[in-house]
């Protein structure tokens, strides 16, 4: 069984969804890139599989970026910070329009995730991603422990990062031998 042939089984049909999504993506050609769950599945020496797909894109296309998404199938839910897109599959498309991941993609590389080329966001980027969220004080505890493990995953992959890491997450996360 392929990477892809996995991330469809586990996700319902997946893989169709998030085809869908870089098309109308590059077909917008605006900046973009996958963050959270899907980077890190880049960036880690395993990947594991998520039904989230979060990524951000230049703030100034949203709008657009949603139209097409509608138009190829999508049906989306606004929020104050972000944009909520649901397919045919089991997957939960984010589109962040938090501040914090502007900048994000312009420095996203080209990556196969599952099989499945995309953008995402770069190592450091992946890992500042994985930090905010863990920081969240609101954040659901089961949400918080996925970003822990996401990033001792990271820490473990590339073990410069863990100079990266805040002093609370030092704390925490073994330093690399």
């Amino acid at each position: 069984m392929t990477g892809k042939q996995f991330f469809d089984w586990q996700t319902s049909g997946g893989t169709d969804d998030v085809m869908r999504l870089v098309d109308c993506l590059e077909r917008a050609d605006v900046p973009w890139c996958c963050i959270g769950g899907v980077a890190v599945n880049h960036w880690a020496e395993q990947q594991m599989v998520t039904r989230d797909v979060d990524l951000v894109i230049a703030l100034d296309a949203v709008d657009r970026v949603v139209r097409l998404l509608e138009e190829a199938g999508f049906k989306s839910e606004r929020f104050d910070w972000s944009v909520n897109l649901k397919g045919r599959s089991a997957i939960s498309i984010q589109l962040s329009t938090e501040d914090f991941y502007r900048e994000f993609p312009g420095r996203a590389v080209p990556a196969d995730v599952h099989g499945i080329l995309l953008r995402v966001a770069s190592l450091n980027d992946t890992l500042a991603g994985k930090m905010k969220a863990w920081a969240e004080p609101a954040r659901r505890q089961s949400k918080q422990a996925k970003d822990f493990t996401d990033i001792v995953r990271l820490v473990e992959a590339h073990p410069r990062l863990w100079s990266s890491l805040t002093p609370a997450l030092q704390q925490l996360v073994k330093p690399p031998v």
